[in-house]
Order: structure tokens, then sequence, then C-alpha cells
């Protein structure tokens, strides 16, 4: 009886895993203590190993997250009409004009007039020279010759042209139509990028179409003056009635001495005329509405070139 009971007592110790008899713990007992704590200080040294990089993936992924959140929260965005466009255009157009249409013909011509002035003796003892008549000229073959009036330069001792640039040079007459009161001049020295200006048929040309006058009015200039055809094929004589011009271009772009010679361009910048005269019924010959052109057509042909 002795010996089952003993044994029995200790069969019990093991499957309870409590401690025996003589106070040791059984090896079951001391794994399962062990068995939680090993994954614990793992994770920890793994931690502690990359705690950096493991805030920074942390950071990237909330970063991410947010972005996310924000993107589908944001309004999707309105397709572009073309009532937009005009619109954008429209307020573009307010702060920033373009150029009038006269002023875009006045940068076409402008490289190609020149200031022409007709140099004589002076009245005093030393001889120095003096402007006896000043007007303007355009430029029609950019080789230097330069279409003007001949009453510019009629009785000149030299002539001098100005170009676009700032040039001065001297220039010889080397043509003349009488009839029409035109002159063709040959610049000695011309800049190197001298333009010659576009001719066009007056074939077209009707009463109402504007037109713009570029010339050296009184010396100043060039200056620019705009407006219509005023009538076709008009007969001028002269203030001392020694000369009749026909088949004028009449027109109301204000022109004064200084003016003459210098060309009547359309609004794309092509020369129709050249401006020869102005009426006036007054003795003090200045511009009252009324100007007189010749065609380009006669005004080519006293520098015996085809206009087109």
């Amino acid at each position: 009886m002795k010996r089952a009971t003993l044994y029995s007592s200790s069969v019990r110790s093991r499957s309870t895993g409590r401690p025996s008899e003589t106070g040791r713990q059984l090896p079951a007992q001391a794994d399962a203590a062990q068995v939680p704590a090993r994954p614990a200080r793992r994770w920890r040294r793994f931690y502690d190993r990359f705690e950096k990089p493991l805030l920074v993936a942390a950071g990237g992924i909330f970063a991410l997250a947010l972005v996310y959140a924000h993107g589908s929260r944001a309004p999707v965005p309105r397709e572009i009409t073309q009532q937009d466009i005009d619109s954008a255009v429209l307020r573009t157009l307010e702060n920033a004009p373009l150029p009038s249409r006269a002023a875009k013909a006045y940068e076409a011509i402008r490289p190609s007039v020149v200031r022409v002035r007709g140099l004589g003796p002076g009245d005093d003892e030393l001889g120095q020279e003096v402007e006896q008549g000043v007007g303007s000229g355009v430029v029609i073959v950019d080789k230097g010759i330069i279409l003007t009036n001949l009453h510019v330069v009629a009785g000149a001792k030299r002539v001098q042209v100005v170009f676009f640039d700032g040039l001065e040079s001297d220039a010889t007459v080397i043509g003349m139509q009488i009839e029409n009161d035109l002159a063709v001049l040959q610049a000695k020295n011309i800049p190197d990028d001298l333009m010659a200006a576009t001719m066009r048929s007056t074939k077209d040309l009707a009463p109402g179409d504007e037109v713009v006058a570029v010339g050296f009015p009184f010396g100043i200039g060039p200056s620019a003056s705009a407006g219509v055809v005023s009538g076709l094929k008009r007969e001028f004589r002269s203030p001392e009635g020694k000369r009749l011009l026909t088949n004028l271009i009449q027109f109301d772009a204000a022109a004064n001495p200084g003016s003459s010679g210098g060309p009547l361009v359309t609004l794309d910048g092509a020369v129709v005329g050249i401006v020869t005269a102005i009426l006036n019924p007054s003795e003090q010959r200045v511009f009252i509405g009324i100007g007189f052109a010749v065609p380009i057509e006669n005004a080519a042909s006293a520098a015996g070139v085809p206009p087109f």
C-alpha cells in the first residue's frame, strides 16, 4: 500500500507542474516561463538597431496618407471652354492693347523715310552753308535711290540726306520730272541695313481709304499723320501760278512745309503717293485739311524704276 501511494503522488507533481517534494522546479515549468520573453527581446533588439529607418518609413507613410486624404477631398478641375479662352484674350487686350493700324503702317515705312536738306551759301562773310530748304524723301531702291520733291532741292548748292539711323550723307540729283514736281536722288553713303519701301498700285485706291503721311513737317520728325483719301485725279496750281499738277491724290492727313517728298502709305505700309502740295488760300502756308500727292506710278517712272 505504501508504494502505490508514493507512485501516485509523484505522477500528480509532473502533470500539474507544481513543485516536487524536493522543492525543485520541473523542466516543463521552466520552458513555459521562457517562451513569452524571447520574442519581446528580439523585437527590442530589432527596434534598437533600425530605429531611425523605421521612424523615416513611418513618417513617409503618414505623409502619403495625408496627401491621399487631401487629394480625395480636392475638387475635380473644371474643363476649359472656348468662352474661358475668349474672356482671357479680352482681358489681355484690355491690359495690353495692340498697336493701331496707323502705328503698324508707320513702323513699316519708317526705315525707308529720310530727311532731305537743301544747303546753300550764307549771307555772312564766313560763307557758311545754311539750310535753304527742308523736306522729306523715301528710299525706293536699297542702293540709296530716293524720291523727293523737286522744289525741296531746287537751287541748292549741296543736297544732304539723313537716314533713319542718323547717318548723314551727301546726295546728287540724278533725275527730275518737272511736270510732277519730282526729283530723284542718289546718296553717296548708305546704311548697311537700308530698306527700300514697298510700292502699291493706286488702281484700287478709293475715296475713304485710310492713309498715313510720314515726313518731317517743319523739320520735325519723322512724324506720322493719319487720314483718308479725299479724292482722286485732282488738279493743283502752285500759289505762284507757274505750275499745274494733275492726276493727284487728295488726302486729309495733316501735311505742312517739310512734309513735301514724304510717302503717303496705306495701312499695310505700302507707298501709293509722294506728298507734294497743300492747298491753303491764306498766306500762312499751313495745313487746313487738303493735301495732294503724286501717284506712285508717276513717281517711280521719274526714277526709271518699275513700281511693282
